[in-house]
C-alpha cells in the first residue's frame, strides 16, 4: 500500500537537466549543484526521487543560475535551460503565406507552448497538449475567417499555416514534432466534405445567438451529461451537411465524414464569434467529455507475459512480479485522468479475464488506479481541463490529485465507461479539479522527477 497523503495536493513537477553539472567541470561546481546521484539511463520516462519514509521536497530550477550578492563559484557557460521563461528568443522565420493573425491569440499560443513543452509533450499529449494544440488551430482559423470570409483553407495554405504555427510554438519552448504527436494534417484545416464553408452562408443558415447562448456558459462536467451545447453543435452541423440535400428530414449518423467535417466548421464559426480565451475554454471543455469516456493506453499482449497468473494460481509472488512488469509498460505511455484510469482498469480487467485469468489480481497484487500513471508517486490528472504551468522559481508543473489512489476495480460484468455521468457515486472521491486553499499553499508537496528525454 502506498502512503496516505492529504486529499488535495498540487504536484509541482520540476524538471532537472541531466547535464546541469558537466563532468569536465564537476569539481568546480559540485557543491553548487546539490543534485542527487541519479542514473544516466532509466527504463521509464520519470524516476521519482522519493525517500522510503517521507517525500523529498527539494526544488531545482533555472533560478539557481541567477546573479547573487554572495560570492559563489561561477558555473561554466552552457546552453540556456529549457526552464527559462517562455519568451521569443528570436523571431521565427515564417512563410508569409498564412493569413492567421497570430498576435491576436498571443495568450493562447503561450498556453499552448507551455502545455506542449518540449520533452513533456509526448507524455501529456492525450489530456493536455493535443487538446490545447487543436483548440488553438480552431481559434486561429475561426478568428481569421472574420477577415477572409472562409472557415476553411485549401491544402497548400493549411500546410503553410501549420508550419508557421509550430514554428511560433517551438520558439516558445514547445516540442518540434507536434503535428506528428497530435496526428494533425493539412486536412484538419480544410473544409473536407462539408458543403458550406463561407461565413456569410453559415451565418444565414445558423442562429448564432441561440447557439452562443447555449454554449457560452456551459457548466462542466454537467455538459458531459446533459450534452446541451454538444447537441446544439450537432444540430447545426447537420443543417450544414444537409444543405445540398432536398430531403430535409434525412438524418446523418454523427460519425459520418460529412458530419465530422461540418462539426469542425461549426466549431470554427463559434470560435469566430467569441474572444480567444472564451473559445479556448469552450473547446477544451467539450474535448474533455470525449476524453474521459475512453482509455488512451495501449495494452501489450498478455498471453505470454502473464501466464503465471492463469487459473489454478500456484505462485502469487510470480504472478504479481509479472503484473508489475506488465504495468511498467503502461506507465511508460502517458499521463491520464482519474476517469480514464477507471476505464483503463476496467478494460485491462476484461482482457485479463479473456486470457483465462479469472482471479482478482488487482486485489492480490495491490494494483491501484495510480499504477496506470507514469510516475511512481502516481499522478492522475483532473478530469476537467487543466494546463501546464510555468513559474520562474519552481519550473514546470501541473496539477495532480494524489488522493485518487483507489484500488483498481475488477470487472464483474459488461464494461461500462466511467464517464462524468456514471461515476457510480465516485464524485466525492474523484474530484475533477483538486483545489488548493490559501491556507494550504505553504504546505504544497513537491516531487522531483528526472526527465529522460528519449528523443535525445
Amino acid at each position: 500500500m502506498k502512503e496516505v497523503v492529504p486529499r488535495t495536493v498540487l504536484i509541482q513537477l520540476t524538471l532537472v537537466l541531466l547535464d546541469i553539472c558537466p563532468e569536465f567541470d564537476r569539481q568546480v561546481i559540485s557543491y553548487d549543484c546539490p543534485t542527487p546521484d541519479l542514473p544516466k539511463s532509466m527504463s521509464s520516462p520519470y524516476s521519482s526521487i522519493v525517500g522510503s519514509d517521507s517525500i523529498q521536497t527539494t526544488y531545482y530550477s533555472s533560478s539557481y543560475l541567477s546573479p547573487s550578492t554572495d560570492l559563489q563559484p561561477l558555473p561554466p557557460l552552457q546552453a540556456p535551460s529549457p526552464l527559462i521563461p517562455f519568451r521569443y528568443n528570436s523571431l521565427p522565420k515564417l512563410s508569409g503565406l498564412c493569413m492567421f493573425n497570430f498576435s491576436s491569440a498571443e495568450s493562447i499560443l503561450r498556453v499552448t507552448a507551455t502545455d506542449c513543452w518540449s520533452s513533456l509533450a509526448p507524455y501529456l499529449a492525450n489530456v493536455i497538449c493535443c487538446p490545447q494544440y487543436e483548440a488553438s488551430l480552431v481559434i486561429l482559423l475561426g478568428q481569421s475567417s472574420n477577415h477572409t470570409g472562409q472557415l476553411a483553407l485549401n491544402s497548400t495554405h493549411a500546410s503553410d499555416c501549420i508550419s508557421d504555427f509550430e514554428k511560433i510554438l517551438e520558439s516558445q519552448g514547445a516540442n518540434n514534432n507536434l503535428h506528428n504527436i497530435c496526428s494533425v494534417a493539412q486536412s484538419n484545416l480544410t473544409g473536407g466534405s462539408c458543403p458550406v464553408v463561407d461565413t456569410n452562408k453559415v451565418d444565414s443558415i445558423l442562429s448564432s445567438s441561440r447557439i452562443l447562448d447555449t454554449c457560452y456558459k456551459i457548466n462542466m462536467p454537467n455538459e458531459c451529461c446533459t450534452r446541451i451545447c454538444q447537441n446544439a453543435i450537432s444540430a447545426a452541423a447537420e443543417k450544414l451537411a444537409l444543405r445540398n440535400y432536398s430531403m430535409k428530414s434525412f438524418e446523418l449518423p454523427d460519425n459520418s465524414a460529412i458530419m465530422r467535417d461540418c462539426t469542425s466548421i461549426v466549431l470554427r464559426w463559434i470560435a469566430s464569434k467569441l474572444d480567444p480565451s472564451s473559445a479556448n475554454r469552450l473547446l477544451r471543455g467539450l474535448t474533455s467529455c470525449n476524453l474521459n469516456e475512453a482509455c488512451p493506453l495501449v495494452f501489450p499482449d498478455i498471453d505470454e507475459s502473464l501466464k503465471e497468473c492463469e487459473d489454478q494460481l500456484n505462485n502469487q509472488t510470480s504472478c504479481c512480479d509479472a503484473m508489475e512488469s506488465y504495468m511498467s509498460h503502461l506507465q511508460e505511455q502517458s499521463f491520464i485522468t482519474n476517469l480514464q484510469a477507471l476505464n483503463c482498469a476496467g478494460l485491462l480487467g476484461l482482457k485479463l479475464q479473456s486470457a483465462n485469468i479469472s482471479q482478482n489480481v488487482y486485489n492480490q497484487c495491490h494494483i491501484n488506479l495510480q499504477d496506470f500513471s507514469p510516475q511512481e508517486s502516481g499522478c492522475l490528472l483532473p478530469s476537467l481541463p487543466s494546463d501546464v504551468t510555468f513559474d520562474e522559481s519552481s519550473g514546470i508543473g501541473f496539477i495532480c490529485d494524489l488522493n485518487d489512489n483507489l484500488t483498481a476495480s475488477w470487472p464483474s460484468g459488461p464494461f461500462v465507461s466511467a464517464s462524468s455521468c456514471n461515476k457510480s457515486g465516485l464524485t466525492s472521491i474523484l474530484p475533477e479539479i483538486p483545489t488548493v486553499t490559501s491556507a494550504q499553499i505553504g504546505k504544497i508537496l513537491a516531487h522531483i522527477f528526472n526527465l529522460v528525454d528519449k528523443a535525445s
